[in-house]
């Protein structure tokens, strides 16, 4: 028998929740987490064309969700192998997003490519771009777009802190 869930605000609580009508359990739905990194060589910066929907065709950073039971650090070097079979090493926290409007938490660091790079399952074909050479109008995300601009903000600095967006914002504000 499958479960029976329902919309009510369970007890101690103070929003509404999907709960089984049949034994109570609260079926939390949290926001997803993507971890990923602006990978550079030199002064280049690592990009990967979208294979995949959604946006499919547009460049990107190599990022993507969490999966259980691994680190973001852990994270962010797997999607990196994934989608553009890049081995990096994790130099730094470069920023957090909160991205309400899509319930998501992207969490990028700053990274150096250790590898060569081919498209992976993910990818129709990945580049390393000059900063005058990035394809702006082609960048599928806004979060793209911010890590992007914070890392041109502290490339180079060994000590920075880590951009946050203001909270309950999807834009990015300084």
């Amino acid at each position: 028998m499958s479960p029976s869930f329902i919309l009510k605000i369970p007890d101690n609580d103070d929003r509404e929740r999907r709960v089984c009508n049949d034994c109570g359990f609260i079926d939390y739905v949290n926001p997803k987490i993507v971890a990923g990194s602006v990978v550079t060589i030199g002064d280049r910066i690592l990009l990967c064309r979208r294979a995949i929907e959604p946006r499919k065709g547009f460049w990107t950073l190599p990022a993507g969700f969490m999966e259980e039971g691994e680190s973001v650090e852990a994270g962010a070097m797997r999607e990196a192998m994934e989608e553009a079979h890049a081995q990096i090493r994790i130099d730094r926290l470069l920023a957090v997003y909160s991205v309400p409007r899509i319930s998501q938490v992207q969490i990028m660091y700053r990274a150096e490519l250790l590898s060569d790079v081919s498209a992976g399952p993910e990818s129709l074909e990945v580049d390393l771009f000059e900063w005058k050479d990035i394809p702006w109008s082609e960048l599928a995300f806004p979060t793209v777009v911010w890590a992007l601009t914070h890392f041109a903000q502290v490339r180079g600095q060994s000590n920075f802190a880590p951009f946050a967006n203001p909270a309950g914002t999807d834009r990015l504000t300084n």
